[in-house]
């Protein structure tokens, strides 16, 4: 097996499409994945058609995740994603129309799972605004230390990407900044201040991720909390709430 090719396990398979297949036929996937050197046997009757093609799917957006991380989007071709998901090319063309077609379905299977896990994590935090917050964040920087190539193909590659892109990383950004303004003005008992203070602090959020992914400082990602929570909770709460904050990590 080419040492860059994707492997697909049991769990990344249930996170994937457990919502569709039952657990025992994805077990049976990875499993035959797994004794096949990661491709399908030719001709393989043993799965359902359709989940088949659903697991293909996914592992060429595993690949395009990992071809756009570790190459850049400018550099990756639709080559580069077949020889790390093993597929062929007709495969490839089965689902997707070009490269751009496959980045921009790869973005948002990974903006979904982020969406979901800062969700997640944001409701953690109960009723207390800040804790939401922390918690919030805290599922952001374990999502980028754990899923590094996906951090950096929603907030790297993506600006280098088609117009298409960079439109739906701009609105993964306005969405979390307008869960962050309705947060503050529902629990911290915030004066309305519009969306701009929002929009700038998310901004800043994500400027800041994007300096250090771009660095590939993965194991580092973590150790921001502090800093941001400080930075979030400052201009709605003041200086002594977020200095309340940053010293609790």
């Amino acid at each position: 097996m080419r040492s860059d090719r994707i492997r697909l396990s049991e769990e990344t398979l249930l996170a994937a499409l457990g919502d569709a297949w039952p657990a025992c036929q994805l077990r049976a996937a990875a499993e035959l994945l797994e004794s096949s050197e990661g491709k399908f046997p030719s001709g393989t009757r043993k799965l359902p058609p359709d989940l088949v093609r659903a697991v293909q799917r996914e592992r060429l957006i595993l690949a395009m995740l990992n071809a756009a991380a570790q190459l850049g989007y400018g550099r990756t071709n639709v080559q580069d994603v077949i020889d790390r998901a093993g597929v062929s090319r007709p495969t490839f063309y089965e689902h997707f129309a070009n490269k751009e077609d496959c980045f921009l379905a790869t973005f948002d299977s990974g903006a979904e799972r982020l969406r979901k896990k800062v969700q997640a994590g944001a409701r953690r935090g109960g009723d207390v605004w800040r804790d939401r917050i922390r918690w919030g964040l805290d599922a952001l920087l374990r999502f980028a230390t754990r899923e590094p190539d996906t951090a950096r193909t929603i907030v790297v590659e993506a600006r280098a990407a088609s117009a298409a892109a960079v439109r739906r990383r701009v609105a993964l950004l306005d969405r979390f900044a307008e869960c962050l303004e309705q947060q503050a003005q529902l629990l911290s008992g915030a004066e309305p201040t519009g969306r701009l203070m929002a929009h700038g602090i998310v901004g800043g959020v994500d400027s800041l991720l994007y300096s250090r992914l771009c660095k590939r400082e993965y194991d580092q990602l973590e150790s921001l909390l502090p800093s941001l929570m400080y930075f979030v909770v400052l201009p709605y709460e003041g200086h002594e709430a977020a200095g309340e904050e940053f010293a609790l990590n």
